[in-house]
């Protein structure tokens, strides 16, 4: 057996490139738009798994836009994704820039969890040995669910 995807539904195409793309760090692998169903479909890979995805389509996360519009719930249901990253205080940071809430502040150095437009939870691991705690990440409190 062998991982290939996660797929999560997108109400707002361009909000989730923003947030996955701009914020995160991923990149767009491959899209498809399929008028008869009314969809498109964005793969998108972490930047140390991009020449993987091309050559194997794994691993990636599928954003699947519906054309018509629907309300999404549940995401926190869901679960989240993981995403190892080179410096977790400076990808929070970076989120925070671009106005995104940082749910779990990376306290420990180590581990953050956000959401994207569409509440999914991702979790930002630091790669590595965790990074010596510090300020704002050490006294901000959690906001919201996460």
């Amino acid at each position: 057996m062998r991982y290939l995807h996660t797929m999560v539904r997108v109400s707002d195409i361009d909000a989730s490139l923003r947030f996955f793309c701009d914020g995160l760090g991923l990149t767009e692998i491959s899209r498809t738009d399929n008028d008869k169903g009314r969809f498109t479909l964005v793969f998108l890979a972490a930047p140390e798994d991009r020449d993987r995805a091309l050559a194997d389509k794994a691993p990636m996360v599928e954003l699947t836009y519906n054309w018509d519009p629907e309300e999404y719930t549940g995401g926190r249901n869901f679960g989240h994704l993981a995403y190892r990253v080179d410096d977790i205080y400076a990808t929070c940071q970076h989120l925070m820039a671009m106005g995104i809430d940082i749910l779990r502040p990376p306290r420990d150095g180590h581990m953050a969890f956000v959401r994207s437009p569409d509440n999914i939870s991702i979790e930002l691991l630091q790669a590595g040995d965790s990074l010596p705690p510090a300020e704002p990440w050490q006294s901000m409190p959690n906001q919201g669910t996460w």
